[in-house]
């Protein structure tokens, strides 16, 4: 007999999902937290009868596991589910039903997170750039203040996605699980700025693989033609709608970006810069290096905001965890992936500041001036680069498509068939728009700085204090209330947050000193990241330097 199991009402859309609720009214925090309690033993009780790859030996060991462990997890997955029962539970379906829905949402491992985490960024490439900026000393304490607060900061989503995720009620994007704490007035902010996030990175990423094709080319290919090359290739490649498989091929490219890191050091600590390239102005010249850089600051950071790109992986870390099948494991990808961002690009970055000083370029290993050596690493950053660029359009199709489309067109689900057609011709016009901005400015570092400041600085710094202050401040008022009931969930509390009772309950408590931390965080990453947008709005520069590329090329 076919085992039945509850019905995934984690595919509904929010209107549908707050017809479940007995009195017909939105979910409030204790609802979520009830379900997510429920999904979160459930997981632990299938971690339990999971395989790991304790057998294997190394990075195997690690980050990997065989696919009779999967087949085996996904099997014992199924069976919890089917005998496991839930208050409030609606109709039920067949075991094969629910795979279909949940398997195609729920399957990575936290080993493909932590590629997919080292992946999803620009790459090293623009870290030697930002020491130039700033000098060693400046550059070292922010690569140390920028990784420990990102760290902090995906602590923070990683814990506040298990007190609120469900199956029932899913948190499939940043923007819902902003939306569970202050609404969805946050919710629309966190889905405008990380729409415009995503594709602006794959239009960088685009505009730097043109970049390195037309150099590779010698300059005889158009930039924009290079452009189209590399656009094609991801519409191609953003077929994948799955985290899961694009987990396989972001392992190879970490190990791409490793043997293009190894090849350029090996390089600028032999030969002369690429003085042709250089923005210093100079043919040749004595290399410098200063401990800082005393230039207007501005400038500096401009090159401060390209370190926030390599910690800039906090806004999709929630579509990361809402694909694992154990999203409490997420913190040893999160772990594992800031431990290597932090020691590998920091070190790159020195090592080659020190031997190119004023004519480091960004990206770096488009700086090294032996054509053969400078042609194979372009050649195999390329192939990183698009899938980076793949996986970003991937994610960002799914949160437009999603919070736009489905909630408010009523498209159908990813997990259907028709589905499935649209997101197949929304790759095609996503990466048609981010072809348009990457050739429209044709150098990235001044764009660059402006995304860093005004999406990634918020989403790995600003957004993460901010939420725990809300979450937790909401925490503390319930417990002054009555006793939970998932049948009456509105009915236990005794006031209304347009009572002076309920703050003085958030906010006074044993907590005090945590919120009173989350909240100066909160109003000092701000402030730095408006300085930051300010200083980064250079457009009339952009231009300039725009019309002087294009009568190179």
């Amino acid at each position: 007999m076919t085992p039945a199991v509850r019905n995934p009402q984690a595919y509904l859309s929010e209107k549908e999902q707050d017809a479940y609720v007995p009195d017909g009214t939105t979910p409030n925090l204790e609802t979520y937290m009830h379900y997510a309690k429920i999904q979160r033993d459930r997981e632990a009780l299938s971690a339990k009868n999971d395989v790991e790859g304790s057998r294997s030996g190394g990075l195997m060991r690690i980050f990997n596991r065989s696919q009779e462990s999967d087949r085996r997890s996904v099997a014992s997955d199924g069976k919890n589910v089917a005998h496991s029962s839930e208050e409030g539970s609606g109709a039920l379906v067949t075991a094969g039903e629910y795979r279909a829905a949940s398997g195609a949402l729920r399957t990575a491992t936290w080993g493909s997170m932590f590629y997919l985490i080292t992946t999803d960024i620009l790459g090293p490439y623009s870290t030697p750039w930002a020491f130039q900026q700033v000098g060693y000393g400046p550059g070292v304490a922010c690569f140390f203040v920028f990784g420990i607060l990102a760290a902090y900061g995906g602590f923070l989503l990683w814990w506040m996605f298990l007190k609120l995720d469900s199956e029932r009620y899913p948190v499939r994007s940043f923007g819902d699980l902003g939306q569970r704490i202050y609404g969805r007035w946050f919710k629309y902010l966190c889905n405008i700025l990380q729409s415009l996030q995503l594709v602006f990175n794959v239009a960088i990423i685009i505009l730097q693989n043109g970049q390195g094709l037309s150099q590779m080319a010698k300059f005889k290919l158009m930039l924009q033609r290079c452009n189209v090359v590399w656009t094609l290739a991801g519409m191609v490649l953003g077929q994948i709608r799955t985290l899961q498989k694009f987990g396989k091929v972001a392992n190879l490219s970490i190990w791409l970006n490793i043997i293009v890191l190894i090849m350029t050091m090996a390089f600028v600590a032999n030969s002369p810069p690429n003085y042709t390239a250089s923005p210093s102005g100079q043919d040749t010249g004595p290399v410098v290096t200063l401990a800082i850089n005393l230039q207007p600051f501005q400038d500096q950071l401009d090159g401060i905001m390209q370190i926030v790109f390599s910690f800039g992986g906090s806004m999709i870390f929630v579509e990361f965890m809402a694909e694992m099948r154990r999203p409490m494991d997420f913190w040893k990808a999160m772990a594992y992936a800031q431990i290597f961002i932090f020691i590998v690009y920091m070190f790159f970055g020195l090592f080659v500041y020190t031997y190119q000083g004023q004519y480091v370029i960004n990206p770096a290993n488009q700086g090294i001036s032996a054509y053969g050596l400078q042609t194979a690493t372009n050649a195999i950053s390329l192939t990183a680069g698009i899938i980076a660029a793949a996986m970003l359009g991937n994610i960002g199709i799914k949160v437009i498509y999603n919070n736009v489309f489905v909630e408010m067109f009523g498209f159908p689900q990813l997990t259907v068939t028709l589905g499935k057609y649209y997101f197949a011709i929304s790759v095609i016009v996503y990466w048609s728009i981010a072809f348009v901005i990457g050739s429209s400015i044709p150098l990235f570092s001044d764009l660059s700085s402006l995304v860093a400041a005004v999406c990634i600085f918020q989403f790995t710094y600003t957004f993460p204090p901010f939420m725990i202050l809300g979450y937790c401040m909401q925490l503390d008022a319930t417990k002054g209330d009555g006793e939970f009931d998932i049948n009456n969930p509105h009915a236990h509390r005794v006031d209304t947050w347009r009572d002076l009772s309920r703050w003085k309950r958030a906010f006074f408590t044993k907590n005090t000193f945590f919120h009173l931390w989350n909240f100066l965080l909160t109003l000092a990453c701000l402030s730095c990241a408006i300085l930051s947008a300010y200083s980064a709005r250079h457009f009339d520069r952009v231009f300039v330097r725009y019309l002087a590329f294009c009568d190179v090329v």
